[in-house]
């Protein structure tokens, strides 16, 4: 049923929650400072409150990477997950959530072992799925960035990949929308590879790939800010947190309307959200007036 386009929706994007970076990062220790989280539990509520009161009701609510600071094998880790997932329970229960795993989710170099256990709290670490006509690709963007102790993880991704990629063409999908936690670039597809993109051999491979496709857009976070580009058509997104903000931007969630010829999105501080809803220029797009 799911394969068929049924008219405009929207869904929400989040990214970075990351209970307990707030504080290791203003104590200046990113590896032991995690043990309070108390404000990322409040704006996570606030988060989930804004988007059970939006009308109409978004199709789902993806989050994408760093649920929370920990790194496998950390003192704080199973408390930040534990109280995570209690404030994530207060989600409409007619707003699935989608998962994305990040590198504090599964380690900056994952292992079968790291990728296991993510996978027993939050699901597949990659999967698809469909929304009217819409084919939507989560992807576990930390194999991109260091398979160097799972390699035969990441080749599965990739034989998948290209597998999903075929399957999308045969049912002559409106558009294909991926999810990763890593963004491929920040502004420019060919701007040098640092700690919150991909490297540029592994970039290329993949928006090459994602072009040939028709995938129309990744959306990503990591970097703790707004960012973005654009490669032959392919337009990377690159979310600003929910939790910890590293440069300018406010704590906050992406509106994304998706038409039959477009999509359109935009960043809300949850404040924002939280008082006024869904803007009513995204709104006249969603009800086909623009």
């Amino acid at each position: 049923d799911e394969y068929q386009w049924k008219g405009p929706f929207y869904f929400i994007q989040g990214a970075d929650p990351q209970f307990g970076l707030m504080k290791a990062w203003a104590v200046g220790d990113t590896n032991n400072g995690d043990d309070e989280w108390g404000e990322e539990i409040r704006l996570a509520e606030q988060a989930v409150r804004a988007v059970n009161e939006l009308t109409p009701k978004p199709k789902f609510f993806v989050l994408c990477g760093d649920l929370i600071h920990g790194m496998p094998g950390t003192r704080w880790r199973q408390a930040q997950e534990r109280d995570l997932k209690d404030v994530l329970r207060s989600t409409d229960q007619d707003i699935p959530l989608v998962f994305v795993s990040g590198n504090h989710d599964i380690g900056n170099a994952p292992t079968r072992e790291t990728i296991a256990e993510y996978c027993q709290s939050w699901g597949d670490d990659y999967f698809s799925f469909w929304v009217g006509g819409v084919f939507f690709l989560v992807l576990n963007s930390q194999l991109y960035f260091d398979s160097s102790r799972c390699l035969e993880l990441k080749q599965a991704q990739d034989t998948w990949l290209d597998e999903q990629l075929a399957l999308a063409g045969k049912h002559r999908c409106k558009h294909i929308i991926v999810f990763q936690h890593i963004p491929l670039f920040l502004r420019e597809p060919d701007e040098d590879h640092d700690y919150f993109n991909l490297e540029k051999t592994v970039r290329q491979e993949l928006m090459d790939k994602f072009h040939k496709a028709g995938v129309r857009a990744v959306f990503s976070g990591h970097y703790h800010r707004n960012a973005g580009g654009s490669y032959r058509g392919l337009e990377m997104v690159v979310s600003s947190a929910v939790g910890c903000q590293l440069g300018e931007d406010t704590h906050g969630l992406r509106v994304v309307v998706v038409t039959e010829e477009k999509i359109v999105h935009r960043y809300y501080s949850l404040d924002e959200l939280s008082s006024q809803g869904v803007g009513k220029e995204l709104l006249d797009v969603l009800a086909g007036q623009t």
